[in-house]
């Protein structure tokens, strides 16, 4: 009888499911689920924020399935977790400081994204801390999966859109097919294209991502060969975006404009992606390694955790969890209401301010700014037609909805009635006072007017083109105390067919204007109160 039993107890405890892995694991996972909680309750903001992402973009609706993939990963690793004993340590929580000074700047500066990342990065510090180094370490990678759930990579959009332009364009010009382009829009005889956002290949870029991580994980051992394959997943989908968007066009010149002209060539983009993505796994899959060996058994088990040492873990991490929604209200701004900033169009000698009527009705699309203007000017003497454009958006006080460096921000929103954005490229400008980095775009009406606009940010008293830049500076402002004063600065002018003539015009502008811009934001954000 005894042999029975003891016969009995050992296949049980092979397969997993036996008395003595729910022994060892159960103070464990009782203290994973309370900690896991325990931050999650504490930045539920943030956790919302991602899970909103993912229900209404469509580009990163792959995040519903991160986390059940990562728990099937853990399910597929049970034979090897029987063999090992949760051992919760407080040194992980180590990390908390770098994850949560990121999370705090991020909320400071209301970016979404650095919240998110620095959430997971807790996260998986946490799940850390709960079951020890040794059980971590062997399932790093389902935690580590858990960031390709974040909703990140929207800042390679617009080169992504470039690149595309590129490709196709280039592939017409070498099949023989006339091209007349306008930055991400071009024509060709049978018809007109553009590279939209949706065209620009973000979507299966992300896509081939997670799924090659998650197949070099399963297939290779070697990590030299994960580096490989998930480079290859990477430089694969741009490229092969960039065939995508040239076949689509191939495809309605060929047909007369009857096929691939509507929401039919993106279900064509789709296949030609599910076609590369298979090609692939089956070229990755011939050179799949052995799988790796289970881990050995530990020579003695430890004793579970008990109740007093799980609860002095949890208040350890309570305070270090939140520390820093506490200090995120006490550095926030909670004042009443904002009062708005009176903004005025700087005056220099050499420039006449000019009337709306003898400028154009295109206008930045910016929001929340506690004052604006749009102002026209034209050089003294100079002939009738070259009108300046000048934008200011002054911020006092940045706060969610009201941000300086935002995707909200933009020179032309999308579908636009009259407007188009044709091209959106880095530029350093060299002045009288120095060099100027900003963003340069190519504007064009349906009434056939072009613009080349210049845009850029004052964080303070320094300018700068990148968006990450200015929220860093915004958030050095906000950590001493201050509102995140700021301003969105946009120059704008007609130009024919090429738009450096256009560009030696806001040259001049800028040479004599962007000192009285300056002193004029300073001005208002100090007649503020």
């Amino acid at each position: 009888m005894s042999d029975t039993t003891e016969q009995t107890q050992t296949v049980t405890d092979d397969a997993g499911i036996g008395r003595g892995w729910p022994a060892n694991w159960g103070p464990g996972l009782a203290l994973l689920l309370a900690a896991v909680a325990l931050v999650t309750l504490a930045f539920h903001q943030t956790a919302w924020s991602i899970v909103s992402i993912w229900d209404r973009s469509q580009t990163y609706a792959h995040g519903f399935l991160i986390i059940p993939i990562s728990l099937w990963l853990v399910w597929e690793k049970r034979a090897g977790l029987k063999h090992l004993t949760p051992r919760p340590t407080a040194l992980p929580l180590v990390l908390f400081l770098p994850f949560g000074f990121a999370w705090l700047v991020g909320h400071l500066v209301d970016t979404a994204v650095v919240q998110q990342f620095a959430y997971v990065g807790l996260l998986v510090v946490t799940i850390w801390s709960a079951l020890g180094h040794r059980v971590a370490r062997f399932l790093a990678f389902p935690m580590l999966f858990l960031f390709l759930g974040v909703p990140m990579g929207e800042g390679l959009v617009n080169p992504m859109m470039n690149f595309t332009a590129d490709f196709t364009v280039g592939m017409l010009k070498l099949t023989g097919i006339p091209v007349y382009r306008e930055g991400t829009f071009f024509t060709i005889p049978s018809g007109q294209w553009s590279v939209v956002e949706a065209c620009s290949g973000m979507r299966y870029l992300i896509a081939s991502v997670t799924l090659g991580v998650l197949f070099a994980y399963l297939t290779y051992t070697k990590w030299w060969k994960r580096l490989l394959f998930v480079l290859f997943s990477i430089v694969v989908p741009v490229i092969a975006n960039g065939f995508r968007a040239y076949m689509i066009v191939m495809i309605g010149h060929l047909s007369g404009m009857k096929l691939a002209a509507g929401v039919d060539h993106l279900i064509y983009g789709w296949v030609f992606f599910g076609i590369i993505v298979t090609i692939m796994f089956v070229v990755g899959s011939i050179w799949r390694d052995p799988p790796a060996p289970l881990p050995q058994p530990e020579p003695a088990r430890p004793q579970p955790i008990t109740g007093r040492g799980a609860l002095r873990l949890l208040l350890v991490l309570a305070v270090c969890t939140l520390s820093w929604p506490a200090a995120a209200w006490a550095l926030s701004h909670h004042g009443g209401t904002v009062t708005a900033v009176d903004v005025r169009a700087p005056r220099v000698s050499g420039w006449r301010l000019l009337s709306d009527a003898d400028g154009w009705d295109w206008r930045p699309h910016v929001v929340g700014t506690d004052g604006s203007l749009y102002a026209f000017y034209a050089a003294d003497g100079a002939p009738r037609g070259r009108p300046v454009g000048l934008y200011i958006g002054v911020y006092r006080t940045q706060r969610q909805g009201a941000e300086l460096a935002t995707y909200a921000n933009v020179m032309v929103e999308e579908k636009h009635p009259v407007w188009s954005d044709l091209l959106v490229r880095p530029r350093r400008v060299t002045l009288k006072s120095g060099e100027l980095a900003l963003k340069q775009h190519l504007l064009s009406s349906r009434r056939g007017t072009r613009l080349l606009v210049w845009t850029w940010y004052l964080v303070g008293d320094r300018h700068t083109a990148n968006p990450y830049l200015a929220k860093l500076l915004e958030a050095k402002s906000r950590l001493f105390g201050r509102r995140g004063e700021a301003a969105l600065i946009a120059v704008a002018t007609p130009y024919d067919d090429k738009p450096e003539a256009a560009a030696a015009v806001l040259k001049h502008f800028l040479d004599d204007m962007l000192p009285a811009i300056d002193a004029g934001v300073d001005r208002s954000l100090r007649s503020a109160p």
